[in-house]
């Protein structure tokens, strides 16, 4: 996208308003687990010209969690996401050896998109199954970095 088309927002509203993403996401996961505790980060977006390109990202994990449960979970994500204004562009399992089930969606408007993925850990016995959510941000030009 060009530049000029970019809104002007600054870095910390946009690491609030893709911190409040999140939250709508954990409250659709809807699991009574763990959760990360890392915030939103911002990062320059690659391919401007400009400088002062940014978006968030916020990568976050529920665990300490049945893994029957995280897939109910995924089930209720699947049937909610396109009730909340999320419409799903990909379902099925990543590219990792392990196929791991995913889901990404991008919200209306077009500001947000999620990515959502069950690890099933059982296997290999030595880390916790969880569920991987990583809500990013639309680019957004900022006037200085804040």
């Amino acid at each position: 996208m060009d530049d000029d088309k970019l809104k002007v927002r600054g870095i910390a509203k946009i690491k609030e308003d893709t911190k409040k993403s999140s939250r709508e996401i954990l409250d659709l996961i809807d699991l009574k687990g763990k959760v990360t505790e890392p915030g939103p980060y911002d990062t320059p977006c690659s391919g401007h010209s400009g400088g002062n390109v940014y978006r968030a990202v916020h990568p976050w994990s529920v665990y300490d969690v049945p893994v029957d449960d995280m897939r109910k979970s995924m089930d209720r994500l699947r049937r909610d996401l396109p009730r909340h204004g999320w419409k799903i562009v990909k379902d099925g399992p990543d590219g990792s050896p392990s196929k791991a089930p995913q889901i990404v969606a991008n919200h209306e408007g077009g500001e947000f998109s999620v990515d959502i993925r069950l690890h099933d850990e059982r296997k290999y016995g030595n880390k916790p199954s969880l569920i991987e959510v990583t809500v990013e941000s639309a680019c957004f030009k900022t006037k200085k970095p804040d």
